[in-house]
């Protein structure tokens, strides 16, 4: 069986008798490969590596910088089928899926390819007499970055272009349960000119983790993935003199406004609910209908919901594929047991789905809820997984309220035709991103995504001009000089050097 291992100073290794982990593919519940666990000492590897080759690569221009971005961004386009394959065979997602969330990284790689404007700093003359002032930004060092499972392209391509345009180094640590693209990802940067040591990948679990925080030669790490995690990332890496921007978990609502458009609306709440199984940070697990569209809404849902097309990654026309693993479906079964205690209207019932030829694999149906309430487990919890809630609210300061005081903050959005109404709750709503008829707000890559309270930890968001901030030091220099001889005369067109 193959073992995948890591890729340190542009070679794959992973030492001898190393933890292994086993890699599953979600649609036959089947082990295809196995991935090797790093060790503290294989961390302290990659990061001597990343060590030895910042000096260099920090020296090296913004623009010789951009173009090994451009280059990386040919790479990828060439390469897309075969990572959007990766992504599907190990994560479980439909290939459209797959395929759309390395696009949505790759912007961020298109963003990074203007590094040289980015890092440009400001410039005063004459702050004093014969004194002028400018500031630099200056790459933070060694970065790294834990990435979850559900991304396995997207999230790790928020983090390292940005990294290593900006002059740092990158450690970058994947979910396990996912390992084959990042990889592939890390020896595509290799080819478009990155030297080796510039990125550096290793897998790993929980040990991993803790070395990267813990090693005093990192000096900012980057994180996505549940909430409780993030608080220990971000207070093990602050503790340690680090700077962390650890973004977390979820609890994602939908207002319904009864003058929106319900067609318009049922489509988008499809996508959002169900995109992907569920398994997005930014996925629509609420819907709050508001006044009399409750019923409307639910009458429409209900034969879209139990129509859903499931099926394996590879399958042309599934919309949602299997859930990552058996522990994530049991987890999210038990959760919907627990609403139906809860006294919760089960209106479609996605458990005990079964696939001809994949009897083995994690295929659950959608499942929808109606009359959900807030202290109800499926309301209070992120469920990371095909089931929508329905909440009903009788008017719109109800439907915010409950958007208020949940205690996640990534995404919300509201669907109406009232410009007023949608205004007040751009500006109310105590939330990271903000939907108005958009149902995942997931910001374009020159701005940021980052969400409030407990959906992240940190004072950066992630990609964006944050990213850029987040990745770099300010430098301010006052410089004064004695009169001197000036130089002569230059014929010759100046040129970058």
């Amino acid at each position: 069986m193959k073992i995948i291992g890591h890729r340190i100073n542009g070679e794959v290794s992973f030492e001898k008798n190393s933890r292994l982990g086993d890699v599953y593919n979600p649609a036959t519940g089947e082990v295809e490969r196995q991935v090797a666990l790093a060790s503290i000492s294989q961390v302290d590897k990659a990061v001597s590596v990343a060590k030895n080759a910042l000096e260099s690569w920090s020296a090296t221009p913004p623009i010789k910088r951009a173009r090994v971005m451009f280059k990386y961004k040919q790479l990828i386009e060439e390469n897309i089928d075969e990572l959007a394959d990766m992504v599907g065979r190990e994560h479980g997602k439909v290939l459209s899926d797959a395929r759309g969330s390395i696009i949505r990284g790759l912007e961020v790689v298109e963003f990074a390819c203007g590094i040289p404007h980015l890092l440009k700093g400001e410039y005063t003359e004459q702050v004093g007499t014969g004194v002028d002032s400018f500031s630099m930004r200056q790459p933070v060092g060694i970065a790294a970055g834990i990435t979850p499972f559900n991304f396995p392209a997207m999230v790790p391509l928020w983090m390292f272009p940005i990294a290593i345009a900006c002059g740092n180094t990158f450690i970058l640590k994947p979910s396990e349960r996912d390992p084959s693209c990042p990889m592939k990802l890390a020896e595509l940067l290799e080819e478009a000119g990155a030297p080796p040591g510039v990125l550096n990948v290793v897998n790993g679990d929980k040990e991993a983790v803790n070395a990267i925080l813990d090693h005093p030669d990192i000096s900012a790490v980057s994180f996505v993935g549940s909430t409780p995690i993030a608080k220990h990332v971000y207070s093990r890496g602050s503790l340690a003199g680090k700077r962390v921007q650890a973004l977390g978990g979820a609890k994602n609502h939908m207002v319904i406004m009864p003058d929106a458009d319900l067609d318009q609306t049922v489509d988008a709440l499809m996508g959002a609910a169900y995109g992907s199984a569920g398994e997005r940070c930014m996925a629509i697990s609420v819907a709050v209908a508001v006044g009399d569209i409750g019923d409307k809404l639910i009458e429409k849902m209900t034969p879209k919901v139990s129509s859903l097309k499931i099926g394996p990654w590879d399958d042309p026309d599934a919309e949602m594929g299997p859930i990552i693993t058996r522990e994530s479906f049991d987890k999210i079964t038990n959760l919907i047991n627990e609403g139906e205690k809860d006294g919760a209207n089960l209106i479609v019932d996605g458990r005990n789905l079964t696939l001809q030829g994949y009897e083995k694999g994690n295929f659950m149906g959608g499942t929808l809820f109606d009359n959900v309430k807030p202290g109800m487990s499926i309301y209070d919890q992120e469920i990371f997984g095909p089931v929508l809630s329905t909440v009903r609210a009788s008017n719109y300061d109800e439907a915010l309220n409950l958007v208020k005081s949940n205690p996640y903050g990534n995404g919300v959005s509201i669907f109406t035709r009232d410009g007023d109404t949608a205004r007040d709750f751009a500006s109310k709503a105590n939330i990271g991103m903000v939907g108005i008829n958009i149902p995942i707000p997931v910001p374009v890559a020159y701005h940021s995504f980052g969400g409030w309270k407990d959906s992240l930890f940190g004072s950066n968001n992630t990609y964006g001009m944050e990213g850029v901030r987040f990745y770099t030091k300010v430098k301010t220099v006052s410089s004064s000089w004695p009169s001197g001889i000036k130089d002569g005369a230059l014929f010759s067109m100046p040129v970058m050097k």
